[in-house]
C-alpha cells in the first residue's frame, strides 16, 4: 500500500516534449504529485516503471513506434504494479473497453480541466476508476453486449451489499471496506462474490459501471435514510 504521506510519483509518456514538459509543471505545482520520470515512447515508458516502481504511469495512446495499448500489453504480461491511466485526444467506446480489461485504471482526455486530471489521478491512486461519467453508459453497454447473462436487478442486492458497492465507487480496498463495517477481508470477499453473481459481473470495474449506470448509490442512500 502506497504511504499517504509521501507525493504520488508519476511517469508521463508522450512523444511531445513540450506537452511533456507542460504536463510536468501542471503535476508539480501541487505539492501530493512528484513526476519520477518522462518517456517518449512505449518501450521507454515500461522501462521507466520497471526501473522506477512509479505509483501511476501517463500513458498517451498514440505514439509512434510501441504505443499505449502496447505498452500497457507489455505491463500487463511482466505484472508491473502501476496504475496506468490512458492519456488521449480521442477514443471511441471499443477502445476504451479495450484498454481497461487490460489493466488501465483511467482514461482521459488530453483537453481535461485541470481540476479533473487532479481528481482523476486522486480517485486511480486510491483504488478508484476513472473513465467520466459521460462515457459510462456506452462503456456499460458495450460489456453487457458481450456478457454470457443478463445482469439480475438491482433490487436484489441486500443494504449491506449496497454500502459495499457504494464504498467500491469511493474507491475502497476490501481492507477499507472491512474496516468501515467491522468486517473481516474474508467476509468482504464473499459479500463481493455474492453482488457478482447477483448483477451478473465479473470484476470490481464491472461493478463499478454497473452501479453508476443504474444508480446503485441512490439505493444505498433511500436504504438508509
Amino acid at each position: 500500500m502506497r504511504d499517504r504521506e509521501r507525493p504520488i510519483r508519476i511517469v508521463i509518456a508522450d512523444d511531445h516534449p513540450i506537452f511533456r514538459e507542460g504536463l510536468r509543471r501542471l503535476l508539480e505545482a501541487e505539492p501530493r504529485f512528484q513526476v519520477a520520470g518522462q518517456a517518449h515512447n512505449g518501450l521507454e515508458a515500461v522501462r521507466l516503471v520497471e526501473e522506477l516502481r512509479p505509483d501511476v504511469l501517463l500513458l498517451d495512446l498514440a505514439m509512434p513506434g510501441t504505443g499505449g495499448i502496447q505498452a500497457l500489453q507489455e505491463i500487463a504480461e511482466r505484472r508491473l504494479d502501476v496504475k496506468v491511466i490512458l492519456l488521449t485526444a480521442a477514443i471511441d467506446t471499443a477502445d476504451s473497453v479495450r484498454v481497461l480489461q487490460l489493466g488501465a485504471r483511467g482514461v482521459i482526455m488530453k483537453e481535461c480541466a485541470t481540476h479533473l486530471l487532479y481528481k482523476c489521478l486522486d480517485t486511480v491512486t486510491a483504488g478508484g476508476y476513472w473513465v467520466g461519467h459521460d462515457r459510462v453508459n456506452d462503456i456499460v453497454q458495450h460489456l453487457r453486449a458481450g456478457a454470457t447473462r443478463p445482469p439480475a436487478p438491482a433490487a436484489m442486492l441486500t443494504r449491506r451489499e449496497l454500502q459495499i458497492v457504494t464504498a467500491i465507487l469511493n474507491g475502497a480496498t476490501n481492507k477499507d471496506i472491512g474496516s468501515q463495517f467491522n468486517l473481516s477481508e474474508q467476509t468482504v470477499k464473499n459479500h463481493l462474490s455474492h453482488i457478482f453473481d447477483k448483477v451478473g459481473v465479473s470484476n470490481r470495474l464491472e461493478l463499478a459501471l454497473y452501479a453508476l449506470h443504474h444508480k446503485l448509490v441512490e439505493g444505498a442512500r433511500r436504504q438508509d435514510s
